[in-house]
């Protein structure tokens, strides 16, 4: 639901509201009572309910997909180097 933030040209009541974007604006003050309560242009804002994404799922570490297994030498490598032929 997004955040609207509100003040009261009257009084200098501010307040920021969370309302459905198919509710109506908020016009009466809750503090004066007056009829001045309007919207402010503010960057957008929004709250996250219920269970899904979040910015912590994908940040950081490695996945078991990005782990290298090491190789196994191969049997006949034939160089004294080559561990099979110890």
């Amino acid at each position: 639901m997004p955040i609207y933030a509100y003040k009261c040209a009257s009084c200098g009541f501010a307040q920021d509201e969370m309302l459905k974007v198919s509710d109506a604006p908020l016009t009466v003050c809750p503090s004066c009572g007056e009829d001045q309560y309007t919207k402010q242009v503010t960057a957008p804002g929004f709250a996250l309910k219920g269970t899904g994404w979040y910015a912590t799922d994908f940040k950081g570490g490695s996945s078991k997909k990005a782990e290298a297994k090491p190789e196994a030498p191969s049997p006949a490598c034939g160089t004294a180097a080559c561990p099979a032929s110890n």
